[in-house]
């Protein structure tokens, strides 16, 4: 990319965000003071990310599974890496990370369904304990309404799960060592105090951030004070990637049954991939979902970029969380029933974009 065109995308991102802050400064003006605030928190250290339990051959593993339906589709993709069993989840606390930034459906919030599958799935596998967490997007809180509004905090409790909301803490303070651009995170108190974080975000383009998928999905277990646009609005994709050194997911199952392909990170384009994904690795899973954004060659910035190019892909590598090429990583594609040509050719495409070999998926 052109030092012109950089300078060009940063300045409609500016002009975006700052034409749509003050109609909602006045709507949610709490919003605003909680992202201006630092909280008080007990100081802890940072975590370091475990290693992760699904890989073949030293490779990461993704599943990518269509179907139509979805707590079959999420139990076979998990299954596909190794299952929930290497997890050793007897008597642990797992934190459930969807992304609920607004009350908007999917694809703009995590299917509730989905949801629902990983909590039966993480219950049936031992866990003692699972906690919905999240925090909405500052503008957009408080997060109850949002659990609501889109069905995610019924379809959690009615799975087995606790739910709760990140808004007014308490948090932990960590200071990781291998930040750049920021000194200090707060986390909240529940991501850090659970044994596990699984990580349930949606695939979905984004204004200021270009996309949002697992990286971005975990901003939200952060306080909003240091949030990209507070620290610095041009390094909005370094800054996510340096978001992910508050909390470490062992599994990342992605809702990718409807794909947003252009706009959001509210409103968009949606296109309908009746895909999950699922991987112990949040880069691989982020570059496959990139992949499908591409698929559909609405958003520039996505379509006419190597997905291994992606500022937050490359910056979460740097800072030790994820893969970093083709070969660290592996697919299985798997189709459930039926109208599958869409999903091979969704296939090829995520293939040839992420740069690895041809696959045909299996039945």
């Amino acid at each position: 990319m052109t030092a012109e065109r950089s300078r060009m995308i940063l300045s409609r991102r500016t002009f975006m965000w700052m034409s749509g802050l003050v109609p909602l400064l006045v709507a949610n003006p709490l919003g605003v003071l909680r992202s201006l605030i630092a909280p008080k928190g007990e100081r802890r250290p940072a975590k370091e990310p475990p290693p992760n339990p699904f890989v073949r051959d030293g490779r990461a593993l993704v599943a990518m599974v269509h179907g139509h339906e979805i707590a079959r589709m999420v139990a076979e993709a998990v299954a596909l890496i190794g299952g929930v069993g290497r997890l050793d989840l007897r008597n642990k606390t797992v934190l459930v990370k969807p992304n609920v930034v607004a009350g908007e459906p999917s694809p703009t919030t995590t299917d509730p369904r989905v949801v629902a599958a990983v909590v039966r799935l993480l219950r049936e596998g031992g866990a003692r304990r699972v906690i919905v967490g999240e925090m909405s997007g500052v503008l957009r809180l408080p997060t109850t309404r949002n659990f609501d509004a889109t069905g995610v905090g019924r379809a959690a409790a009615e799975a087995g799960a606790e739910v709760v909301v990140f808004d007014d803490g308490p948090w932990i303070d960590v200071r990781p060592v291998r930040a750049r651009l920021v000194r200090r995170l707060h986390v909240a108190k529940p991501v850090y105090d659970a044994d596990l974080v699984v990580n349930v975000p949606v695939v979905k383009t984004h204004a200021y951030a270009t996309y949002s998928i697992c990286l971005k999905n975990l901003v939200g277990v952060t306080h909003p004070r240091y949030r990209p646009y507070r620290i610095n609005p041009a390094k909005w994709e370094e800054l996510v990637a340096e978001m992910n050194l508050a909390a470490h997911p062992v599994l990342n199952v992605v809702d990718a049954t409807q794909c947003m392909a252009a706009g959001g990170p509210l409103n968009g384009t949606a296109r309908e991939t009746n895909v999950i994904l699922a991987s112990g690795d949040r880069a691989a899973a982020d570059v496959v979902g990139l992949a499908l954004i591409a698929h559909f060659g609405l958003w520039d910035e996505v379509a006419t970029r190597s997905v291994w190019e992606q500022r937050q892909i490359r910056h979460a590598h740097s800072l030790g969380l994820g893969v970093a090429g083709p070969d660290q990583m592996a697919l299985i594609p798997k189709a459930l029933g039926p109208d599958s040509d869409e999903f091979a050719r969704m296939v090829d495409t995520v293939t040839t974009r992420v740069g690895l070999p041809q696959s045909t998926p299996t039945r």
